[in-house]
């Protein structure tokens, strides 16, 4: 949405307002006020006009520009009712030089997790990717896929979904999985040039796999718009701060203190997970000692 137009929703929700008011307010036309209205009617945003001006009744449930109002973060966010892959869309946005752009799909066809695995994205569901130019070196990029871990615990908690993170970005409820997230990112050995951080969250419980939930099968309603503001605004918030991210993500954790295997390009690592460490290594205490892990596939065992 551009800064126009979203000057002319915020007018028209603090209205009644004027045409020729609003269009001295802005510096534009009448015209130019009109088609605004018309475009964020046709985007869904319940707009009536009398004697007193234009005035807004009501908001659409979904969607990019509906999201965007009342947003307090700093991101476009571009909706599809249906992508192959928001992730895939980010890095497109990417080769083009955006930053700071959600792409937020109602479903999607071929959406993938970690390891390349499918993930089942039917409609209804919160599936988003958001991409970002982070003053980061490559090695601390994982941070960021943490700080997405917390907005996502954080935001179905406040929504009475007593969630937690599996390390390093599982969010689960009662052991089963409520969200995955994938992190995508290009630069150089210096910088980063990119980051899209892929974020899938199943809301209807019905139809998932074994092992899987949904944030309706925990609380009653679900309003889909202002959970993924806040999600945001917390993703926002996190990403700046990365001492931050990591001792919200250690209050969050599910991992730390449980015995664990870690499958590992190297290899098979079991142990107690006893820390994880900036930006994002997991600390597993093994008979041989403690074992550092940047990356890998962690499985929760029960006690000896």
């Amino acid at each position: 949405m551009d800064d126009t137009r979203r000057a002319v929703l915020d007018a028209v929700a603090d209205g009644p307002v004027s045409g020729p008011a609003l269009a001295a307010r802005l510096g534009v036309s009448r015209a130019a006020v009109w088609k605004h209205v018309e475009a964020l009617r046709e985007s869904g945003f319940a707009i009536e006009s009398d004697g007193d001006g234009y005035r807004l009744v009501e908001t659409p449930d979904y969607g990019g520009p509906a999201i965007e109002f009342g947003l307090d973060a700093p991101f476009d966010v571009e909706y599809h009712d249906s992508l192959p892959s928001t992730n895939a869309r980010a890095r497109d946005l990417a080769a083009e030089g955006e930053t700071d752009v959600v792409v937020l799909a109602d479903e999607q066809t071929g959406g993938r997790g970690r390891l390349d695995r499918t993930w089942r994205s039917p409609p209804g569901g919160i599936w988003l990717s958001i991409l970002c130019r982070p003053d980061l070196p490559p090695a601390h990029a994982p941070v960021l896929t943490l700080a997405a871990a917390v907005a996502v615990a954080e935001t179905a908690r406040e929504h009475g979904v007593d969630a937690g993170i599996k390390w390093p970005n599982d969010v689960l409820v009662g052991g089963e999985k409520l969200a995955g997230i994938l992190t995508e990112m290009e630069g150089e050995a210096d910088r980063v040039a990119w980051v899209v951080v892929g974020i899938g969250i199943n809301v209807d419980p019905k139809g998932l796999p074994d092992g899987a939930t949904g944030l309706c099968a925990h609380t009653e309603e679900i309003d889909r718009r202002t959970f993924v503001q806040h999600l945001l605004e917390r993703f926002d918030d996190l990403r700046t701060d990365p001492e931050k991210a990591l001792a919200a993500w250690r209050e969050h954790a599910l991992t730390l203190g449980r015995r664990v295997r870690v499958e590992t390009g190297g290899g098979t690592v079991v142990g107690t997970a006893c820390a994880v460490e900036f930006p994002g290594t997991l600390v597993v205490e093994t008979g041989d000692g403690p074992v550092r892990v940047h990356a890998g596939d962690c499985e929760h065992l029960r006690p000896v």
